[in-house]
């Protein structure tokens, strides 16, 4: 059975920030609730990139604030 986005997502988080998947929740902010900095969010956009086989847009990921708008943002690519 293949991951969904979120659980990619959620995995990435993880990884990078070293949260409890527990914390990593749909409506949760990037900065405000998981303590994502910029370095941060350079190292989970390469990931995601890197695990989907796909180039991000660099102003869409600036608008990026929380696990949602990442979520949505990558269902877009792949759908």
């Amino acid at each position: 059975m293949s991951e969904t986005v979120f659980e990619v997502v959620r995995d990435v988080l993880v990884e990078v920030r070293g949260l409890d998947p527990a914390e990593v929740t749909l409506e949760a902010r990037l900065i405000d609730d998981l303590g994502a900095d910029s370095l941060d969010a350079i190292e989970i956009i390469m990931a995601l990139e890197e695990h989907y086989s796909k180039e991000l847009d660099d102003i869409e990921v600036e608008s990026l604030k929380t696990v949602q708008d990442v979520v949505g943002l990558i269902q877009s690519y792949i759908d």
